[in-house]
């Protein structure tokens, strides 16, 4: 191991002794995910914003547009605020804003919407959460949950996380270093979930955003078992660049370093589409909503059941593949596409072999750089161990393996990608397989 790594990975290993309430690593039993014994698969959206914060619509304009999409669930996540209180909005303050007024008084009765001043002194008033709740929720139909933004820094540099299922504002904590400015609201959030016996889930959103946060600063953190994959903003990279890591690949790096030498859970991988213009209708052009989600396999259709599918895997995240099924026995990972006519599929199982090479290199040739940028590590992480044509695939495991994933990708063209040439896929979530 370099002394780079051994640096870099220090502090989560005391982080680990001190920590009494780490979840322990544990290889995946077997399971089947499907929608079978009163268990359904519910689409929903973790990332959102509204005129609460930098979203260009009304809230209540926003939950009716997911559950006309089709959509079973919803998380508001403004910028460090929750829909409470009484706030008006002055329209003439708010580029664009006449467009939201004007899709508000077409979609609700005048009795609906309070107004007051004239002119540049108009003002509109912000519904709360309960509010839209009240509004727009249909039991075990379509459910809204309360969540923030949590927007803090390190510097310049942006560190966004996502509350889902928060009943009190959870403040940005800062602190010394990227990986401490997660780790300090990470544990806020944890202590907080203790205290109030709400099941808050916290996870890190487009780490590429700004290029901000590494493979490496990420991995460490003890308690951050979720990062945003996928996100549909088309300024967060997802791809990355020639000296970036892209998020899929930061994905497989993490999850082989937490598995074989931080001894930390899975990080598990989640799509959102981080909605912040609802009245963009360009293909790829700004932070339209819709283009990426969770599908969630669960019960009830509830907060904390949510909450706890997520925590326990039992979800994919998806750009727009649908999934019949997922089957894991222990010696075999098979996944089925819910198929469309006239489209193919390729199924990719990816991992990473036990005792893999941990040698890197920086990712630039400046020196001042070198902590900026995920590190350039062997093809043993994450390569791909079989590839199957067709809606239907599965994989033997050998025993070599740490840990199994697979991503579904369609021939069918994202319609609305953010970024050029994107297909459309999905991707199930990681299985860390038992030492034979």
């Amino acid at each position: 191991m370099t002394n780079h790594l051994r640096r870099a990975l220090l502090p989560a290993l005391l982080l680990c002794s001190l920590l009494s309430a780490t979840p322990q690593l544990s290889a995946q039993d077997a399971f089947v995910l499907e929608a079978v014994d009163g268990q359904r698969w519910m689409k929903g959206n973790m990332h959102t914003h509204s005129l609460w914060s930098d979203g260009d619509d009304f809230p209540e304009n926003l939950a009716k547009w997911y559950r006309d999409k089709g959509y079973q669930f919803l998380v508001f996540t403004d910028h460090n605020t929750l829909l409470q209180k009484e706030r008006w909005l002055n329209l003439a303050k708010r580029k664009g804003s006449d467009k939201a007024l004007q899709r508000l008084r077409e979609q609700w009765p005048a009795e609906w919407i309070e107004i007051r001043g004239t002119g540049d002194t108009e003002e509109v008033r912000l519904k709360t959460f309960d509010e839209v709740f009240a509004k727009l929720a249909v039991p075990q139909e379509y459910l809204l949950i309360q969540g923030e933004e949590i927007t803090d820094r390190f510097g310049k540099l942006p560190v966004h996380m996502c509350a889902t299922n928060t009943a009190e504002l959870l403040p940005p904590t800062g602190g010394e270093s990227i990986t401490d400015v997660i780790q300090q609201n990470i544990n806020a959030a944890t202590a907080r979930r203790e205290r109030t016996g709400v099941r808050t889930l916290v996870h890190l959103n487009h780490p590429n955003f700004g290029y901000a946060i590494t493979a490496e600063q990420l991995m460490k953190v003890v308690g951050e078992n979720f990062f945003e994959l996928y996100n549909g903003h088309p300024g967060v990279h997802n791809s990355g660049d020639e000296k970036h890591a892209g998020t899929e690949r930061m994905w497989d790096i993490m999850n082989s370093f937490r598995l074989q030498t931080l001894q930390l859970p899975l990080m598990y991988g989640l799509g959102t589409d981080d909605g912040h213009n609802y009245f963009e209708t360009a293909s790829g052009k700004g932070a339209q909503p819709g283009r990426g989600w969770v599908v969630v396999l669960a019960r009830t259709l509830e907060p904390d059941a949510i909450v706890e599918a997520l925590e326990a895997g039992r979800f994919y995240s998806s750009s727009g593949v649908s999934l019949q099924a997922v089957r894991f026995n222990g010696s075999s990972l098979k996944v089925e596409v819910q198929a469309e006519a006239d489209v193919q599929y390729q199924i990719q199982f990816i991992g990473t072999d036990r005792g893999f090479d941990p040698e890197s290199r920086t990712a630039s040739d400046k020196p001042e750089e070198a902590d900026t940028l995920t590190r350039v590590y062997s093809d043993q992480i994450g390569k791909v161990y079989a590839t199957v044509a067709g809606p239907v695939a599965e994989y033997r495991i050998t025993g070599k393996e740490l840990y199994i994933r697979a991503v579904v990708t369609s021939s069918k063209r994202h319609p609305n990608p953010s970024e050029a040439g994107e297909f459309e896929r999905a991707w199930v979530q990681p299985i860390a397989i038992k030492n034979p």
